[in-house]
């Protein structure tokens, strides 16, 4: 029960991450591309294996949507666990994915400017990786007090 609970959690935390980010993407400018960097993330792995890149838009975004939803649902139900440490995890993961979404495109041979191109896109990218694990957190807490 207790993986359930925790994918369901990171889960809905991955959905809401990348619902913030579409809707402020779609609407607002000087705010992270996240899809800009998961998608040559996602090509450029494509290519090391030994796959061929996709080339189509459309097909290359909802690919890139799907692998983000599939790796920040795993990421963000580590969260889970013993209730007390729910919090202080939920904080410590959400921040370090966020930074690591900012320090680590250009050691890792990808463009930063998707979330490096302003000190407001920096902080904006740290944020939404916060907030996924807010809301993560948030859910496992609602789901333990369900439970007792």
């Amino acid at each position: 029960m207790g993986l359930i609970k925790n994918l369901t959690a990171g889960f809905i935390g991955s959905v809401a991450l990348n619902f913030l980010h579409e809707t402020l993407r779609k609407n607002e400018t000087n705010v992270p591309k996240i899809n800009l960097l998961g998608a040559e993330a996602l090509n450029k792995t494509l290519i090391n294996v030994g796959q061929p890149a996709i080339t189509d838009d459309e097909e290359l975004y909802k690919a890139t949507l799907k692998a983000d939803l599939i790796s920040n649902t795993m990421y963000y139900s580590l969260i889970g666990g013993k209730a007390k440490l729910i919090w202080p995890k939920a904080i410590l993961l959400g921040l370090s994915a966020g930074i690591g979404a900012v320090k680590f495109p250009k050691p890792l041979g990808l463009d930063p400017e998707p979330t490096n191109k302003t000190e407001q896109v920096q902080l904006l990218t740290v944020g939404y990786y916060l907030f996924g694990a807010i809301v993560t957190g948030l859910v496992l807490k609602t789901l333990t007090k369900s439970k007792n």
